[in-house]
C-alpha cells in the first residue's frame, strides 16, 4: 500500500467512502451535504490516495486563526485499521499547527447515545490526544455530541505534500474496542 496524503477536493470520491460506511454515514441528506462541502472552499480537504485511488478524507474548517474544526473524518472500510486515520489526524495538525492553529475540536455522537460504531470513534479520537470537553443534545443533531479537544504545538514548519507522516511508526493499539484497530470515522451531521 502506497499512501499520499494531498490536499484535494472530490465530492465523488467523500460520497463513496461514506456509503460504503452506512454505520456512520446512512443518511443520504448527510451525505450529500459532505460530498457539497467537499467542493466548498472553506472548508481544507486532505484525502489519503492508495495508489491514486481515495480512501480517506477528512474536512476541516478554520473558526479563528487559533482554533479549527474536523467537520468530517472518514476511511473506507477496507483499508480501517491500518493507519490511515492516523496519518490524515496528523496531516492536519501538522499543518494547523505551521499556520498559527493552537487548538483542534471533533463533534462525534456523545456518549450517553448508545451505539458501538460511535464507540469506536471516540476511542481513536482520544488515542489521538483529543480530550472530552462537554457533551450537548441537540447541538448538530437531535441527540448528544460529544465536543473533543486537542492542543496544537506551536510548531511552525508544517508538511511536505505527499509526506508520509507515519513512516516508523506502526498502527495504535487496539485500546479494548472490540478489536477495533482504528476508527476512522466522525459522522456529526445529523447523527447515526
Amino acid at each position: 500500500m502506497a499512501i499520499d496524503t494531498i490536499e484535494h477536493r472530490d465530492g465523488n470520491a467523500v460520497r463513496r467512502i461514506l456509503e460504503a460506511l452506512p454505520e456512520w454515514f446512512g443518511i443520504p441528506e448527510a451525505i450529500d451535504g459532505y460530498a457539497a462541502d467537499a467542493a466548498d472552499d472553506s472548508y481544507g480537504s486532505p484525502m489519503a490516495l492508495d495508489d491514486g485511488a481515495p480512501v480517506g478524507v477528512v474536512l476541516t474548517r478554520r473558526h479563528f486563526p487559533e482554533s479549527a474544526e474536523i467537520h468530517l473524518m472518514a476511511v473506507h472500510p477496507d483499508v480501517r485499521g491500518t493507519g490511515i486515520g492516523r496519518r490524515l489526524v496528523e496531516w492536519v495538525v501538522d499543518d494547523l499547527s505551521a499556520d498559527g492553529c493552537t487548538l483542534l475540536s471533533v463533534h462525534p455522537v456523545g456518549p450517553s447515545f448508545e451505539n458501538a460504531p460511535y464507540a469506536q470513534t471516540r476511542a481513536f479520537y482520544t488515542r489521538m490526544g483529543f480530550l472530552p470537553l462537554e457533551e450537548h443534545e441537540d447541538l448538530e443533531w437531535p441527540g448528544p455530541t460529544l465536543i473533543l479537544v486537542r492542543a496544537l504545538p506551536a510548531t511552525g514548519r508544517g508538511h511536505a505534500e505527499n509526506q508520509d507522516h507515519t513512516q516508523g511508526t506502526s498502527a495504535p493499539p487496539t485500546n479494548g474496542a472490540g478489536g477495533v484497530g482504528e476508527s476512522e470515522m466522525s459522522g456529526n451531521r445529523w447523527g447515526p
